[in-house]
């Protein structure tokens, strides 16, 4: 069988309220609530037939990898999710597999699950499998996870399969997706006024994060307290973008980033900070850490989003597009 040519995108995300209770052992023991958002900035993955062997190409990471077939896709800190990918959906010959993404590295943006769900939409295309958008998800998640052995939650692999506005639940191993219907004329506004600016990639480190779950095992109450404030924020978030209550939504983005600090003290870098003060002193609705925190992005509801901007880019902060994705994983290919 021939590999066709198949070409797959997925959006990154930005999350209002609810990031970290997707990740266990929260998910598992009491259930997570995070309220997300697709953007129109995607994580791409090409399939091309060869005549043999495997080639591996990231192209945002400058970094290649050959291979004479799956058998050799082991993992060797070159590549590893796409070599994960492959293990996990071999094509069906020889091919290069291309990725690529417009997200900046480390940006808290959910990038890593949207390359999942576009490497496992993309390899099983070219296998001639159709697959629903949770089913992608689902896929991609355990590709990540179980397969490359890298940790996490699952909303970035749900709102990237999904996209739109979604209020997504998390019982572990089970997922509940339910997108929020809100009112054209509220997204554009909220288009317009979100300003999101990029710090520089992420820092959040493995230590981090065993510190904060190993808080949660132990039942430290500044680390439950703030795991259930994030929780409620999310529940409440949802309620107030359905009402279209921007002053809510704003007031939520500013309760969850103070719970999600809560968790360790490295959440906001002097980075963040920096930019944080000088864009609040624009005047802003809210804003928080796109993501798990410790680096990589902000973005705020502005009042002026042109003083907002500005403030910004004289922090030396890379502002970024907002656009919705309502239609979330794409794949295209040369033949059914």
């Amino acid at each position: 069988m021939n590999c066709p040519t198949v070409t797959a995108r997925a959006p990154v995300r930005l999350d209002f309220a609810g990031g970290w209770t997707d990740v266990p052992p929260f998910s598992r023991d009491e259930g997570g609530v995070v309220v997300n958002a697709a953007i129109a900035l995607h994580a791409r993955a090409h399939v091309a037939p060869r005549d043999h062997g495997i080639r591996l190409v990231a192209e945002d990471l400058h970094e290649s990898v050959e291979l004479r077939d799956v058998r050799e896709a082991r993992a060797d800190g070159r590549l590893d999710l796409l070599k994960a990918a492959l293990r996990m959906t071999p094509p069906p010959g020889g091919c290069t597999v291309t990725t690529a993404c417009d997200a900046p590295p480390g940006g808290g943006l959910g990038s890593s699950g949207a390359m999942d769900v576009a490497l496992m939409a993309a390899l099983a295309a070219a296998r001639g499998e159709r697959l629903a958008p949770a089913a992608v998800a689902e896929r991609g998640w355990r590709m990540e996870t179980e397969e490359a052995g890298i940790a996490g939650g699952k909303q970035d692999q749900w709102i990237a399969a999904l996209g739109g506005v979604q209020r997504l639940e998390f019982r572990d191993p089970d997922v509940r997706a339910t997108a929020l219907a809100l009112d054209p004329a509220l997204l554009d506004e909220l288009g317009r006024r979100l300003v999101l600016c990029y710090t520089g990639r992420s820092r959040l480190s493995g230590t981090t994060i065993t510190r904060v779950v190993e808080g949660w095992t132990r039942g430290e109450a500044a680390i439950r307290g703030a795991f259930l404030a994030m929780r409620d924020a999310a529940e409440r978030m949802s309620e107030a973008l359905v009402a279209g209550d921007l002053a809510r939504v704003g007031a939520l983005l500013d309760a969850n980033w103070a719970a999600q600090q809560r968790l360790d003290a490295g959440m906001c870098t002097p980075e963040m900070a920096r930019l944080e003060a000088a864009v609040r002193a624009t005047g802003v609705l809210g804003g928080k850490a796109a993501g798990s925190g410790a680096g990589g992005s902000m973005f705020f509801l502005a009042r002026d989003p042109a003083a907002a901007r500005t403030a910004a880019r004289a922090t030396g902060a890379m502002l970024l597009p907002v656009a919705w994705d309502m239609t979330g994983v794409r794949v295209e290919a040369d033949h059914p």
